[in-house]
C-alpha cells in the first residue's frame, strides 16, 4: 500500500502593520500658472480657481462648503434677521455647486492624496454620498470637532462640527498617514471676531503634518478665514487658496 501522507496545514499569515511614521507619498512639483501664488489670500471664485490648476499633483486640500441646505431646512423665519446675520450673508453653496467643487478636487488630487471635508449635523445626518458622485473619493474616518461652546437648535443644542476624511483611490494608510496620535473628537475654541465659519487651527496643522511633508502644497478653494494658511505657515508647507471675500 502506498504510504499515508498527512494534508499540510495552512499557513498562518503574517500579520502586517497598518501603522507607520514614515510617508512613502511623494508629491511632484507643480508649475503655477498667474496669477496663483503660494502663501496669499486670493481674491478668486474657488471653481475658476481650481480649474487652471493641473491633474493629480496635490496631497491635500481642505473644503467648507457654505451649505444653502441648512438655510433651506431649517427655516427658523428670522434667519439671517436676528439670527446668523453673518452666516446668511455668505454667498450659498447649493448640492449641485458642492458637487462640482469635490469633482475638480478629485481632478487635482494625486492617487491616495486626502480630502478634508467640513460638515455639519444636518448634512453628516442626510448624507454627503451625492457629493462624491464620479469622483474616486471615498470616506475613510471622520473627526467630531467640540467647539466648547453652545449654537443654536430645535431640540438639543449644536456644540460640534464635523470634519469627514475622504482618500482618492487607492485607499492606504501605511506611507501615507504618518501621525497616530490624533484623537477623534478635538476639543479647540476659535475667537468669535471674525470670520463667521473660522475653523481650528490647531486641529488642521496636525492633519496637515498627518498626510504631507515640509515644502508640500495645501490647497483650500473656499478658504473663508484662511486659517488654513495659518496652520500651513506653523509647520512649512505651501498653502494655495482662494475665497470670494479674501
Amino acid at each position: 500500500m502506498p504510504a499515508l501522507t498527512r494534508a499540510a496545514e495552512p499557513r498562518t499569515p503574517m500579520t502586517v502593520s497598518v501603522f507607520s511614521s514614515d510617508r512613502e507619498l511623494a508629491a511632484p512639483a507643480v508649475d503655477l500658472p498667474a496669477p496663483l501664488q503660494y502663501d496669499a489670500r486670493l481674491r478668486m471664485e474657488g471653481l475658476a480657481f481650481l480649474s487652471v490648476l493641473p491633474s493629480q499633483r496635490i496631497p491635500i486640500a481642505f473644503f467648507d462648503p457654505q451649505y444653502r441646505g441648512l438655510l433651506d431646512k431649517m427655516q427658523y423665519g428670522n434667519e439671517g434677521q436676528n439670527r446668523g446675520r453673518a452666516r446668511c450673508a455668505l454667498r450659498q453653496m447649493d448640492d449641485e455647486t458642492i458637487g462640482r467643487f469635490v469633482r475638480e478636487l478629485d481632478r487635482v488630487l494625486l492617487p491616495s492624496g486626502h480630502l478634508f471635508l467640513w460638515t455639519d449635523k444636518f448634512h453628516l445626518c442626510t448624507g454627503i454620498t451625492p457629493w462624491l458622485a464620479q469622483t474616486r473619493l471615498s470616506v475613510v474616518d471622520l473627526i467630531t470637532w467640540n467647539k466648547d461652546r453652545m449654537g443654536m437648535g430645535y431640540r438639543t443644542r449644536r456644540q460640534s462640527e464635523y470634519l469627514a476624511i475622504l482618500q482618492k483611490a487607492p485607499r492606504r494608510a501605511k506611507g501615507v498617514w504618518k501621525l497616530h496620535n490624533i484623537p477623534d473628537t478635538w476639543t479647540e475654541k476659535v475667537p468669535r471676531n471674525g470670520h463667521t465659519h473660522r475653523k481650528p487651527v490647531g486641529l488642521q496643522r496636525e492633519l496637515i503634518r498627518a498626510v504631507s511633508s515640509p515644502g508640500d502644497i495645501v490647497l483650500d478653494p473656499a478658504a473663508g478665514s484662511f486659517s488654513v494658511m495659518e496652520a500651513c505657515a506653523a509647520i512649512d508647507r505651501k498653502f494655495l487658496g482662494c475665497d470670494l471675500e479674501a
